[in-house]
């Protein structure tokens, strides 16, 4: 089944003509600030916990944080999603939009903090330097090119979902796709803990399931390529 709404949101658009069209892009412009600003935020933390816990530099085998900033931490990580998720929420005109606001964010975000790193740090020195990316609900690992390959594509996906909204159409996928685009992207976390053991371990990752990842990716990108080839 395919759900569309007739005279919705992305038919208003089209009607309202220069007016959408300056809307649609200082809408992107505070996103991007916000999204930008938050990453740097983010940035700046890491930077304060890497000079308490790693003054001689973050590499692995790592040193695990004591329990009680472990738990700061999984706060910190918990409440930065409800904040992205909020401001979709209050941006976004409706779910699906709203969804692709929180994309966007979230890889603006990303990009905009391994940015921040690079520049506060010098860290990472290269794309394929192995991160902790996240703590919910066990440690997330794997070269940095990975989740900013992820954060790409989920900004990339905005700009085409807002390209489509301009010629007042949306995007709308069926079930099926939707069912399809989730397993990508569990398969793709999947991929991210597939080597959380060695946190605890205290050793080095040596492979990242590259192929999983990239399986994942496919299975989360082409349900919505599939959905926007259907429209006019």
């Amino acid at each position: 089944m395919i759900v569309k709404f007739i005279e919705g949101p992305a038919e208003r658009e089209k009607m309202w003509g220069h007016g959408a069209i300056s809307k649609r892009r200082g809408r992107t412009a505070w996103l991007t600030l916000f999204g930008g600003a938050f990453g740097l935020l983010e940035a700046a933390v890491v930077v304060y916990l890497r000079e308490l816990y790693y003054p001689d530099g973050f590499r692995f085998p790592i040193v695990v944080i004591p329990d009680h900033i472990l738990t700061v931490e999984l706060l910190r990580e918990l409440t930065t999603l409800l904040m992205l998720f909020a401001v979709a929420i209050v941006g976004g005109r409706d779910r699906m939009d709203r969804f692709f606001v929180f994309a966007f964010l979230f890889g603006v975000w990303d990009i905009v903090y391994y940015l921040g790193l690079w520049l506060l740090l010098g860290w990472p020195p290269s794309l394929l330097t192995w991160d902790v990316l996240f703590l919910i609900p066990v440690p997330w690992l794997g070269p940095v090119i990975y989740p900013v390959l992820v954060s790409v594509f989920l900004i990339a996906g905005f700009g085409v979902h807002e390209r489509i909204r301009a010629r007042g159409n949306t995007v709308c996928l069926t079930r099926a796709e939707w069912a399809v685009a989730c397993a990508g992207a569990m398969t793709i976390i999947v991929a991210f803990c597939w080597n959380w053991g060695v946190v605890a371990e205290g050793t080095t990752p040596q492979s990242f399931p590259s192929g999983m990842f990239a399986v994942g990716l496919a299975a989360g990108v082409l349900p919505f390529a599939r959905s926007g080839l259907r429209l006019p």
